[in-house]
């Protein structure tokens, strides 16, 4: 992974999009060649390195807090590191003890790394803003006076005639005033069949044209196309802050109040009520600085969720972050797409019925003639099905594709149709009553039917769907095991389709034909009943609902780019099962984090205690400090064992 990430990215380009990052591991290499010089007791230029790790590692810091001071009047956790660090290294040279120097650069070199940790995240919330807006060509054909002249976008006013080619990205939401042809708008609606349009229909920006060249009618602003309104619902999700990152943010602050403020009073009441003298007095202030630093804290997390981002990474879920695990441990719905999550994507023949006992590999080979010439996803299936089969295609003359409608051509001197019903009847006014039922019924089922007809005689019908995961119904299963209250399918295919597959998983509520933003409604009525809401989908129209959801999840290998940005946590290799695991982790994560808190306030407690009951020196206390961070962070490494397999069986 680094060694591709260095052919692709220059030094230039490291220092201008992770300066955090460079600034961390500078701070760690001066960090560890500080140590090392004192190891040889070379303390002047042991010195002069730990100043630099001091000032590189701790710039970032030591500004935000020094500007949350004096801007907002508050203290931070920033403010506090620094006052901690710098308090350790006053002592390590007033008493010439040189390793709390270093102890105050490894308090650094956490936050830098954090800090650090942060800003990459934050440019891939922009990256993924980035590949949302290029979804949309920059200009568009506009047609005026008869000819076709390139315009920017956003120069487009309604009434605006544009011609969009077969195989163009449509440039903004319109309304066709000519041609028919397949859209591909799995971009927006997630279905995974092209959706027939003609004159009148509305098409969004964004989707793919297929086979019919168009002439289209801007019926709305382009900054108000369905593509921008999911980049807004992108944008205004990834900003909205969850309950318990407030919680945490307002802990910090007033925690880092009370350890300051307590400070200072340490260094100051003490000669005046006790008597002490001012060198005990700040000795112990400072000892207090150092022990109550919330390095144990800090390892009381970190360590863990790390330990629990690798074990999951082991199975194959990758999480994106620590807070996520513990957000997936309380989730109490689940929202699922429907295309590439539940089902395969992919349109496979499922049934063929002959008429009056004909041969169905026949029809099927028949079927396979025309529409290897076809680029349409059902074509295809069909084409596939015959090639497993090994049947031979038969040649075919005279191909015409009929967008909309089905393709035909000849074949041994028989001129033969595929495609939809109204295709077929075009010249066949009356089909066969058995088929029209079992099509019909089928349908009910989720099924795409082809017609396949020969000399104006019907040969029969074709199913084609896409097929569930072999492993869907399992999980779903194991899943209300688990105790998940609710789970739901939302969908922008069609209502019949998705009840099917619902039906066949056991799902009670389904949701169909819904735009991105209809999804979005979806999940934020789920949060207000059930507070953690996780939404698992593979799609760029899933984008704005996996942001939304408290727990994004996305599928690792159909999922697109947008999704695998968005989403939270990724299920590698497309395995659905992996989402059990991933709750189980998240849940087991909690638990130790839990334990390690409790472990870490109540080390700080006896330390502060007996800083000042029985006057422990620095290195007791120091000792006393690191000790409870090495057993938190060890306590937090259990996260490493126990694999995925167990949450599998």
């Amino acid at each position: 992974m680094t060694s591709s990430f260095l052919r692709k990215t220059d030094f230039r380009q490291l220092i201008s999009e992770h300066p955090d990052a460079l600034a961390a591991i500078i701070c760690a290499v001066l960090l560890f060649f500080g140590w090392l010089c004192l190891q040889f007791s070379w303390v002047g230029l042991a010195l002069l390195i730990l100043c630099a790790a001091y000032v590189i590692g701790g710039y970032e810091s030591a500004k935000e807090g020094l500007t949350t001071l004096f801007a907002e009047k508050e203290f931070d956790v920033d403010l506090l590191m620094i006052v901690a660090a710098l308090g350790a290294a006053f002592l390590g040279l007033w008493r010439r003890e040189y390793y709390l120097i270093v102890d105050g650069a490894v308090l650094i070199l956490i936050f830098a790394i954090s800090g650090a940790l942060e800003g990459y995240a934050m440019q891939r919330t922009n990256h993924a803003i980035s590949k949302l807006m290029g979804l949309t060509p920059d200009t568009a054909r506009l047609i005026l006076h008869g000819e076709e002249k390139q315009v920017a976008i956003d120069k487009l006013v309604i009434d605006d005639e544009i011609l969009v080619k077969p195989g163009e990205l449509i440039p903004t939401d319109a309304l066709i005033l000519k041609g028919a042809s397949n859209l591909n708008e799995a971009s927006i609606t997630g279905e995974s069949l092209p959706v027939e349009k003609t004159v009148g229909d509305e098409v969004f920006a964004g989707t793919i044209n297929g086979t019919g060249a168009l002439i289209l009618r801007v019926h709305q602003p382009p900054e108000s196309s369905l593509i921008q309104r999911v980049i807004r619902l992108v944008q205004q999700a990834q900003t909205e802050a969850p309950p318990s990152q407030i919680f945490v943010e307002n802990l910090e602050r007033n925690y880092a109040k009370v350890i300051v403020v307590c400070g200072i009073l340490l260094a100051v009441l003490p000669p005046f009520i006790f008597n002490w003298d001012w060198e005990t007095t700040i000795y112990k202030a400072l000892i207090f600085l150092v022990v109550a630093s919330p390095c144990a804290l800090m390892a009381a997390i970190m360590p863990a969720l790390l330990s629990a981002i690798a074990n999951g990474a082991r199975g194959g879920i990758l999480f994106k972050g620590g807070a996520v695990l513990e957000l997936v441990g309380k989730v109490k719905a689940i929202a699922f797409d429907k295309t590439g999550t539940l089902t395969t994507g992919e349109p496979q023949v499922i049934e063929i019925i002959a008429v009056n006992g004909k041969d169905a590999n026949q029809i099927l080979s028949i079927a396979a003639a025309l529409e290897v010439y076809s680029e349409h996803p059902i074509g295809k299936a069909i084409v596939l099905a015959a090639r497993d089969k090994n049947l031979a295609l038969l040649s075919a003359n005279d191909i015409v594709s009929h967008t909309g409608f089905g393709i035909s051509g000849e074949i041994e001197e028989k001129y033969i149709k595929v495609g939809n019903a109204k295709f077929i009847q075009s010249e066949i006014s009356q089909l066969p009553v058995d088929l029209v039922a079992a099509s019909k019924n089928l349908e009910t089922h989720g099924k795409t039917i082809v017609w396949v007809a020969n000399n104006k005689k019907i040969l029969g019908i074709i199913a084609v769907a896409d097929t569930i995961r072999a492993e869907a119904a399992k999980t779903i299963q194991r899943l209300k095991r688990l105790g998940i209250q609710n789970i739901i399918i939302v969908s922008g295919d069609r209502q019949l389709t998705t009840n099917y597959i619902a039906q066949q998983l056991g799902i009670s509520e389904v949701y169909a034909e819904l735009l991105p933003e209809d999804k979005v409604s979806v999940i934020r009525r789920l949060k207000r009943q059930y507070q953690t809401v996780a939404m698992v989908g593979d799609g760029i129209n899933d984008a704005p609902a996996l942001t939304t959801a408290s727990v994004g999840i996305a599928m690792g290998t159909t999922g697109s780019d947008i999704a695998l940005e968005t989403a939270d946590i990724v299920l590698m290799a497309d395995r659905l099962e992996k989402l059990v695991a991933a709750i189980h982790l998240g849940r087991r994560s909690v638990k130790v984090i839990k334990q390690n808190i409790i472990f870490a306030l109540c080390s700080i407690g006896l330390l502060l205690i007996a800083n000042f009951a029985t006057g422990i020196n620095l290195p007791l206390g120091v000792i006393g400090h690191e000790g409870s961070t090495v057993l938190v962070t060890l306590s937090g490494l259990r996260l490493l064992k126990g694999g995925n397999r167990e949450y599998n069986s």
